[in-house]
Parts: structure tokens; C-alpha cells; sequence
């Protein structure tokens, strides 16, 4: 998107001008007929003074609005509460794209002209993925005016036709095509037209299951890598390295990780088989993983810190784990149809173990190579994970039902040979070691079990050093009943990270349980969550694990330490993306 110097120059004018309208007249040739009643989720770009995502936000529409001129700053200062500002443009929408969702309606109204004609394809296409299934996509192209007055506004000629052409090529419907003239301005008309996804569009799904149900399967490796994907793609999107069109490239190292913190409650304190009798051990569990049977998955957080000793037999283990990752499920997991033609591509790259202590951060993860991922594939992992994990434990179960397991995992004797201890030794460390961390579910992922204690810790400390601690969601000062909620419910989305936990009154939290805050609360408490993150976090000892963990669970943030509005307007994407995805309740109802 072009000339945004015209709309920085003569921001105030132009935001005077367009709130001069009614925008339900503006849409009138299309919104009553495809607008749904049923609020959803949109994405107004190009939105310029905010009036058309107000509008949608007044009629219940959670808006993400895209502008990256300086009326995105005007806009701000009076938006609705279920508006959330990005700096973002045409052709790339590199921001928006890293959030990792989709909307049922993205509306590019007065915008399509100043899209150069040689990006026009491409940037359709970014469009098209990131609608819903049944999304709309309405387009709105400007006809007439004062040939001048175009060219300083950096337009472009537009056609219908090249339209409804990108549109037949990703297998998008024109659902309509009108004319309305210009409310204000003889001589300018607008062409609106409603484009439709039928259906996923696509194919992420299919082929998702494809590889969950159909595919042969000698191990559970191939579910365990897809699990460890759909587990980092909902908790982790702040870990991807790059991203273009086609693919998201992620540290090797952080799937080598999350690999091991799946499997060491089913294989350490279960010891449940992960292959059929006879077969043997398991290629990645070598003696650095069964040394680790005293560390707990959540011990192992992005962001931990290991001493030397520990830090050697972690490089060892994802080391192990990403070989064998790459020789096993990457190889063997490919499209319907083709033998070798890979879903996933890899890099393994051997980290050599020092004894210096390691940070488990995207650096030190990046050193095991890079992973990649069809982008489009990487976007359904994320939004749909709440469906998607259930569905792979499930198969999983059904796949390892019959099997007795390998040696190893039988024979204490043959353990305690892995681990250079006494049977008796090995078999009590096994049972007792990280015990508090466990349930008996060995499918439930056990990375981070609740905890509020560092934060309510914190929360005394500021109190009893005079700092008025108040409740975020009250506004009201905490005196006796302190509580530490989750900013997102614990139940729905299980995440510890510093910046989720905020003070609240006892019967505050109680009354939010475990339902999520509503955009509308989320604007309320603004200023609070950001006074509490700042004497909280920054400038303590704590400082860098709040921004690292804020860094890699929230989307687009791309610095190591953002600003803490940033975090918190992450924090409103990631909202929009829970209610989303797994259709949550909202607090205050």
C-alpha cells in the first residue's frame, strides 16, 4: 500500500471526512444481504479512521483493524473496546499473518487501488488464507475522480474482472458484484464485490488426518512429532525463525524439546511402549534421557536456566531426539499419493555440549538447525490445536493398545543399565522423581502445572513495601484477600508465564473462574495490568524471563524486549484467538 505520506499529512482532514458518513449506508449494497447477525470475527485493512471496524464492533464483531498510517493513531485514542489497532499493510500483511488466525469476514473497503498491480495476485492470495471457512471476503474498488487528486493518493486501475480471476484460481466463489455511487463526491462510484471460501480452501485439515488416521505407522513417532507441532504452534508462535508465503521455519532445537517433554511422562514415569514388543529401544531415548528422570517437563519452560551439568545432558538429549526426529518421522510422514515427496523438511545441525549454563531460548534452540513448515499447515495447527491434540491422543492410544514394549522399559535391570544405577535405585527415582508434576493421565501434557507462587510472592513483597496493589479487574485496592489469576483461564489454556498472572480480590476472581476476559474488561484494565507488569517485572531479577516468556507465547512480538503496549495488545490478539478457537465464555457476561 502506497502514498500512506498523503495519509499522514492530511490525517485530521481525512478522518473528519469519512466519520462524516454513516457506514451503514456506505455498505449498504452488500451488508444486508451477506453480513451474518451471528457476530464473528473480522478484519477491516486499511480501516483508516476506524469507522467501518467500530461499526462491525458495535454489532458485536471482534475487529482486528489494519492501518499503517498516521490516522491509526487518531483512530486509537476513541476506538471500541472490541477493536485491536495493528501497524500492518498490502501487499505482505507479514503482522497480521504471525497472529496465526483467520476471520469470517476481511473487509478492504476504498484500499484494492493502492495495491500495485505486479503484487495484486500474491497479496489476494495472502487474503484468501486467512479467511474462515464460509468467510467473506469484500473488496470495494473506486471508480471516477480527479485524475490528480488519484495520482497523489497513489491509485492504481483496478478491474473486476482481474478480481473474480484470482478469485476462480483459489477456488473462491463470487457470491455478488454491485454499484453505488459515491455518498459525498459527484462523479465517484464504487464497484463492491463478495467473495466466498466454501469450505477450509485450504487442505490443511485433510491432510492432517491423512497422516493422524491413515498413515502406517511402525512407532508412535509420527503422532509424536505431529503432537509436538500442534503443541508448539498454540503456546509458541513467538518461537518462529521465518515465515514467507509458503513456509514457517522454527529452531529444530525447540521441537527436539517439546518432543522430550512429551514423552518422559509416558516413558520415565509410566514406562508405557512406544513400539512393539521386540523392536528394540527407541532411537532417541539414550542414555542423556534417561539421566534426566529427576528433571520435571515443566522444568524444562522456554527460558529455564540449567547449570553445567544439567546443561550437557539436555544438549545430549535434544541432540538425540532431533536425529533421530529428522531419520524417522520426517522421512517416513509425506503427502497423500508420493513416497517421498516430505510434508516437513528439517536441518539437523549437531550442538556440541559444553559445560556452561544454557538458556532454553530461541538462540540456544536455534543451534540444532531449522525446522520447517508449510505455512498454511503451521496456521491450522495453531487454530485448531483444541481439536486437533484430543484427535492424535486418541489414535495414539488405539496404535499402542496391544503393544507390550521394548526391553528397556520392562526389565528394571535393563533401565538401570541406561541409567548406571541399581535397579532398586532406578525403579524408586522413576516413581518419586518430578511426582508433583505427573497425573495420572500420561497423555496430558505436563510441561507447566499451575503455579501462581513467584507472582503472589511478588505481589506481597509490593504490598508490604507500600505500593497500592489493586485488583485489575476492580480498580479496587487488595488488603487481605489476594489472589493471582490467570489473565486466561488456567482450564482453557494452560500457561504460567509472568505477564498472565495479575493481582486480583478474592471474590473478583472467584466470580471470573475460569471463563475468559472480555474485550470490553480486557480496555477496563489497561492501565492496571500495565502499572503491575512494570513495578512487578522490570528492572527485578525477573525481568528477562517476563519479556522472554511474553516473546514466544504471544504474537508479534519480533524484539527481545517490546514495549509493555505491545505485550499487552499481543495479549488482546491472543484473547481474540482463544475465544475463537475454542469458543470460550466471556467474563463479565
Amino acid at each position: 500500500m502506497s502514498s500512506a505520506s498523503y495519509y499522514d499529512r492530511n490525517a485530521d482532514d481525512l478522518v473528519a471526512r469519512y466519520d462524516g458518513v454513516d457506514p451503514a449506508d456506505v455498505h449498504a449494497d452488500w451488508a444486508p444481504a451477506h453480513l451474518r447477525e451471528e457476530p464473528g470475527f473480522a478484519c477491516d485493512i486499511g480501516a483508516g479512521s476506524g469507522r467501518d471496524a467500530n461499526w462491525l464492533a458495535s454489532r458485536g464483531w471482534e475487529v482486528v483493524a489494519v492501518e499503517p498510517s498516521a490516522l491509526r493513531n487518531l483512530a486509537e485514542e476513541r476506538s471500541n473496546p472490541r477493536v485491536v489497532w495493528m501497524d500492518d499493510a498490502l501487499p505482505d500483511l507479514r503482522a497480521l499473518r504471525a497472529l496465526g488466525r483467520r476471520f469470517d469476514l476481511i473487509l478492504l473497503s476504498a484500499v484494492w487501488m493502492h495495491v500495485a498491480p505486479k503484487t495484486r495476485e500474491r497479496a489476494f492470495r495472502i487474503l484468501s488464507e486467512l479467511l474462515n471457512p464460509s468467510g467473506l471476503l469484500v473488496i470495494t474498488l473506486r471508480r471516477g475522480g480527479d485524475a490528480a487528486e488519484n495520482a497523489a493518493r497513489g491509485f492504481h486501475d483496478t478491474s473486476a474482472e482481474e478480481l473474480a480471476g484470482f478469485a476462480n484460481h483459489r477456488a473462491i466463489a463470487l457470491r455478488s458484484h454491485t454499484t453505488q455511487p459515491d455518498l459525498t463526491r459527484p462523479g465517484i462510484h464504487w464497484e463492491t464485490l463478495v467473495f466466498a471460501m466454501p469450505d477450509d480452501g485450504t487442505g490443511s485439515l485433510p491432510l492432517l488426518r491423512h497422516v493422524i488416521v491413515n498413515d502406517n505407522k511402525s512407532s508412535t513417532s509420527k503422532l509424536g512429532l505431529l503432537r509436538t507441532l500442534v503443541r508448539l504452534a498454540e503456546t509458541a508462535p513467538g518461537l518462529v525463525i521465518d515465515r514467507t508465503d509458503d513456509y514457517v521455519e522454527i529452531p529444530f532445537g525447540a521441537v527436539g524439546l517439546y518432543w522430550l517433554k512429551q514423552y518422559m511422562p509416558l516413558v520415565l514415569h509410566h514406562r508405557l511402549p512406544q513400539r512393539p514388543t521386540g523392536r528394540g529401544g527407541y532411537g532417541w531415548a539414550k542414555e542423556a534421557f534417561y539421566h534426566l528422570q529427576d528433571v520435571s517437563p515443566s522444568d524444562l519452560r522456554l527460558g529455564a536456566r540449567f547449570d553445567s551439568d544439567r546443561a550437557v545432558l539436555l544438549t545430549h538429549a535434544i541432540n538425540d531426539a532431533c536425529e533421530n526426529i529428522e531419520r524417522m518421522p520426517v522421512h517416513h510422514i509425506t503427502f497423500p499419493g508420493s513416497a517421498d515427496r516430505q510434508l516437513f523438511e528439517s536441518g539437523f545441525s549437531r550442538t556440541r555440549a559444553t559445560s556452561q549454563p544454557i538458556v532454553l531460548s530461541r538462540e540456544y534452540l536455534t543451534k540444532f538447525g531449522r525446522f520447517r513448515i508449510p505455512a498454511l499447515l503451521w496456521q491450522a495447527l495453531g487454530q485448531f490445536a483444541c481439536w486437533l491434540d484430543p484427535v492424535i491422543v486418541r489414535e495414539w492410544r488405539q496404535l499402542t493398545s496391544n503393544w507390550d514394549g521394548p526391553a528397556d522399559l520392562r526389565s528394571p535391570a535393563r533401565w538401570a543399565a541406561q541409567t548406571g544405577q541399581s535397579a532398586a535405585q532406578s525403579a524408586s527415582q522413576v516413581r518419586e522423581s518430578g511426582a508433583e508434576s505427573y497425573t495420572n493421565d500420561p497423555f496430558e501434557w505436563t510441561e507447566s502445572r499451575y503455579d501462581t507462587g513467584i507472582a503472589h510472592e511478588r505481589a506481597k513483597q509490593l504490598r508490604d513495601d507500600g505500593f497500592a496493589l489493586t485488583c485489575v479487574w476492580s480498580a479496587t485496592r487488595i488488603r487481605k484477600a489476594l489472589h493471582i489469576d490467570h489473565c486466561f483461564p488456567w482450564a482453557r489454556w494452560r500457561n504460567n508465564d509472568l505477564w498472565n498472572l495479575l493481582p486480583a480480590r478474592g471474590n473478583v476472581n472467584l466470580s471470573k473462574s475460569d471463563r475468559l476476559p472480555s474485550s470490553g474488561a480486557m480496555a477496563d484494565a489497561r492501565e492496571r495490568m500495565l502499572e503491575w507488569w512494570r513495578h512487578a517485572w522490570v528492572q527485578s531479577p525477573e525481568e528477562d524471563r517476563f519479556f522472554m516468556e511474553a516473546r514466544y507465547s504471544l504474537p508479534g512480538l519480533d524484539v527481545d524486549t517490546p514495549r509493555l503496549e505491545d505485550i499487552f495488545t499481543a495479549a488482546q490478539h491472543q484473547r481474540a484467538r482463544l475465544k475463537q478457537d475454542q469458543q470460550l465464555i466471556e467474563w463479565p457476561t
